[in-house]
């Protein structure tokens, strides 16, 4: 079993893998580990590269955490979505340029490209827009998380899931390259779709496809 030390360190370590990934910049985004009964989350407003391990702010189911720490304002659609997918053990969320500008246009991804499998699902969902750190995002968020791994989020940004930090980020930094191709495609032409079949058909591959099969 993975100790509360190493999934704090882990927190940190993929922190910092965020601005260089392209991902995200400054202080914004956020990212969490499952742990206990409740989660691990970065801290409100905090520089990645500031951020130790004893930073990392333990948040319960009910929101309550220690006094004197801040954890990200946006805990409530990360402990709401741990609530609701007991597959999730990991939380990214960013603002990377491409899936965040389909944001702004209130764009789904569709079924352009096969990897749209690291989905889950046909397509990558467009949350509704409500105010940062507010319940109505949350319910909005795990509304576009049902039955999918990722998804973006209307005028503000990208989400991610996975069974582990190392698969969330893997399927963050995946999300970001199929947005940017999209966005591509669509200065280009009109990008014919994949058939439901076809799309079934790489799902069941990537079950056994890279960090997909890990759990």
């Amino acid at each position: 079993m993975t100790t509360e030390h190493t999934l704090r360190e882990q927190v940190v370590a993929y922190g910092l893998k965020l601005t260089p990934s392209g991902l995200s910049q400054g202080t914004s985004g956020n990212l969490s580990v499952r742990h206990g009964d409740g989660f691990l989350i970065t801290p409100s407003g905090t520089p990645y590269e500031e951020i130790t391990p004893a930073a990392v702010v333990q948040v319960a189911m009910d929101g309550n955490h220690a006094p004197g720490l801040r954890p990200s304002s946006e805990w409530r659609f990360h402990r709401d979505i741990y609530a609701a997918r007991p597959d999730v053990h990991a939380v990214v969320h960013a603002h990377p340029p491409y899936s965040t500008g389909l944001a702004m246009c209130r764009m789904d991804i569709p079924a352009a490209h096969y990897m749209i499998a690291v989905s889950g699902g046909d397509s990558i969902r467009c949350a509704g827009y409500y105010t940062y750190g507010t319940q109505e995002l949350s319910d909005a968020v795990v509304q576009a998380l049902d039955g999918r791994l990722a998804c973006l989020l209307a005028n503000h940004g990208m989400i991610a899931t996975g069974a582990t930090m190392e698969q969330a980020m893997w399927r963050a930094i995946e999300v970001e390259t199929l947005a940017r191709q999209y966005t591509i495609a669509l200065q280009a032409g009109k990008p014919v779709m994949l058939r439901d079949d076809e799309v079934t058909q790489v799902i069941e591959k990537f079950g056994n496809y890279g960090l997909m099969s890990r759990k």
